[in-house]
């Protein structure tokens, strides 16, 4: 993700900068207690519960540094009204060839895809193919093995 422009909502940004202000502030000042409790106990080189601190701080400042990289990085995505076309932010309903049943993904930016919330990313080979389509469309999807049909049912 270095460099790469990010695509995010404006919820996703809300939630990204409240999380970083609990890491910048709350989850800092627990570890750097736990580090001073652990030196107290004494010799460093066999003392786990500092090496165990030592690696919790090193994860935290990892996750502060990616989300200001993502913050940075990003553009917040408004979903034009009614504009008919599949976009970033749209909810996009799709029925596979050959089967009666829909699934229904919202097209997000790669730091919000989450699979299970039916949030998929612009960059998904779903989300390649359906973007700046229109109701009734047809997409064809390459997946490992074979090419899948999918006819667009609905844009919100």
């Amino acid at each position: 993700m270095v460099g790469e422009i990010v695509y995010i909502t404006k919820e996703k940004k809300k939630e990204l900068e409240q999380e970083l202000i609990q890491l910048e502030s709350v989850e800092r000042k627990k570890i750097l207690e736990s580090l001073e409790t652990a030196k107290a106990l004494g010799d460093l080189s066999e003392n786990a519960e500092y090496h165990q601190s030592r690696e919790d701080q090193a994860k935290l400042e990892d996750r502060i540094s990616e989300i200001k990289q993502i913050l940075k990085l990003s553009i917040v995505i408004s979903k034009t009204k009614n504009s008919g076309t599949v976009q970033i932010g749209s909810t996009v309903s799709l029925k596979k060839e050959g089967e009666n049943h829909k699934v229904v993904y919202q097209i997000v930016g790669s730091a919000e895809a989450e699979m299970s919330e039916g949030k998929i990313s612009n960059e998904s080979p779903i989300g390649q193919v359906v973007l700046g389509k229109v109701k009734n469309d047809i997409v064809l999807v390459k997946g490992p093995n074979r090419v899948i049909k999918y006819k667009i049912l609905d844009i919100d």
